[in-house]
């Protein structure tokens, strides 16, 4: 991915040395048995459908020959190739930041919110990097063997249902105004020639999922966090490499 988010988190100030490891108020854990925290087979649904889909569509013949008219009518008429993908993937994390600082509150503050999305990023690397590398699958413009799952359109989705867990519950269009632009990166993976239908589909599975996770999960890894105690310290700056772009988020939590 030629535009990505690095997240550094470094702690300053002294520690202090707490008697217990994890200190939990009662307001904390009346929040954390709040239902967007526990685990749900329905939240499965939707995901394991879409990684279905990009699985199967690996090795079957009906698939494949969708992954092939897809491609044929694609360059069958030619449409112009941008990168905004590579931007736009990002695009719904950005607007939970953006409405927050118009004053929309969603469900976390400012380091919560943080820690969710950091948390949901790793995932998506960890589970879709390695996949890249085993199943190996040909690019449709032939480039690498990278193809499957769609590493744009995972983050993109992840991003998208960050937006929607955060403001479901306070304005439902806002909450789903990340998806329509998460669909636009899938589908500009396809026009400029990245990836297959089938990698596309299995890797807005990916994301939609890694978010999930990283909502269950935010309980145990914020109490990781509370570990240390420290000034509040936040600031964004430019990574910029040869071939990618991004910005590194420096927290002190």
């Amino acid at each position: 991915m030629s535009f990505i988010l690095y997240c550094s988190m470094l702690f300053f100030g002294q520690y202090k040395v707490m008697k217990d490891s994890v200190i939990i108020t009662a307001k904390e854990s009346k929040k954390y048995n709040d239902e967007m925290y526990h685990f749900s087979y329905k939240k499965l649904i939707i995901p394991t459908a879409f990684i279905g889909f990009g699985v199967i569509s690996l090795n079957s013949d009906a698939l494949k020959n969708l992954n092939s008219t897809t491609k044929y009518e694609i360059n069958e008429h030619q449409p112009k190739q941008i990168k905004l993908d590579n931007y736009t993937q990002y695009l719904p994390a950005a607007m939970v930041y953006g409405y927050n600082i118009a004053g929309l509150k969603g469900k976390h503050n400012f380091k919560e919110r943080t820690i969710i999305y950091g948390t949901s990023q790793l995932i998506v690397a960890s589970v879709t990097l390695p996949l890249k590398h085993l199943v190996k699958e040909e690019r449709p413009d032939g480039s690498n063997n990278l193809s499957f799952p769609s590493g744009h359109t995972a983050t993109a989705f992840s991003s998208a249902h960050f937006l929607f867990r955060e403001y479901k519950d306070e304005n439902i269009w806002l909450a789903i105004s990340g998806y329509p632009i998460a669909a636009f990166t899938g589908i500009y993976r396809a026009f400029n020639d990245k990836h297959w239908v089938g990698d596309i589909i299995a890797g807005a599975g990916f994301g939609i999922l890694s978010t999930e996770i990283a909502y269950w999960i935010f309980p145990i890894v914020n109490k990781i966090f509370k570990n240390n105690e420290s000034k509040d310290v936040t600031f964004i700056y430019p990574v910029i490499h040869s071939k990618s772009v991004g910005l590194g988020l420096v927290l002190n939590l």
